[in-house]
């Protein structure tokens, strides 16, 4: 299953970071932030993944098409130019770079990878969170219900949007602040039906995914929570940086791979 990536941001209440590199590209333990993101997905066999590019997109492009040489040990002959390969730490991913725009909002940036997408469910996150999240298990639920979109939620805390959600789990209201300490919120973490397309218009670049169309397709019931009571944590600060660099130093929750 293909997975999208928003990772066109500018990263503002990063800045002491982001204004070198785009926030995905913001190392926790030597690494991108979605590196780790890829890697998670890349443990559950989801290893095709389509990244929006806005802000220094570059940098992306550069990091990737250089990754085999990055974290290769190779002998340089610089007479004649020539590179030998000794061993190599390459991964299985296969990615699509697009260029979404600078200045497009989350919305725009999902319609503009649609032609890449096919017609098939696919995963969709953001280059800045990481989870213990059950993909297996996130998956059959959402194979389960039926419905077009499937969205994680979490109990972060109370400065996220929050969720109304019924006793089927199926989204009643999508509201930016919460009302109270330990709501459900948006985790991020989506799983979509191709069907969902039709809720972006071709001039959604002003649009925020998590807005509008969410709101459009709570309003269908067609928006199914699945619910992830374990570890979840956004980089959304240096402060949220520092931790998740000190969490992998000390035990690293959501890494599942060797």
């Amino acid at each position: 299953m293909k997975v999208v990536i928003f990772a066109g941001g500018k990263g503002t209440r990063i800045s002491e970071e982001s204004h070198l590199r785009p926030k995905p590209m913001i190392e926790v333990g030597g690494k991108p932030i979605m590196w780790h993101i890829m890697k998670m997905y890349e443990s559950y066999g989801h290893n095709e993944f389509i990244i929006c590019l806005g802000y220094k997109g570059y940098m992306i492009k550069e990091y990737f098409l250089n990754y085999y040489f990055h974290n290769a040990d190779v002998t340089v002959n610089l007479a004649n130019n020539e590179v030998e390969v000794h061993k190599n730490k390459a991964e299985s991913f296969k990615i699509t770079l697009v260029d979404t725009g600078l200045e497009t909002m989350t919305a725009g940036r999902l319609k503009r990878v649609e032609p890449y997408i096919g017609n098939e469910d696919f995963m969709l996150t953001y280059g800045d969170g990481v989870c213990d999240i059950n993909m297996a298990e996130q998956l059959e639920f959402h194979k389960s219900h039926g419905k077009l979109a499937t969205m994680t939620i979490v109990q972060p805390g109370s400065r996220f949007g929050m969720l109304d959600i019924d006793n089927n789990n199926v989204v009643k209201s999508f509201m930016e602040k919460p009302k109270e300490d330990g709501a459900w919120i948006n985790g991020g973490f989506f799983i979509l039906k191709p069907e969902i397309f039709k809720y972006l218009h071709k001039d959604a670049d002003d649009i925020m995914w998590e807005r509008q169309p969410l709101e459009d397709i709570t309003r269908d019931g067609e928006l199914v929570a699945y619910k992830h009571p374990g570890f979840w944590k956004c980089m959304d600060t240096l402060r949220d940086n520092q931790d998740l660099n000190k969490m992998w130093d000390d035990q690293p929750k959501w890494k599942n791979w060797e």
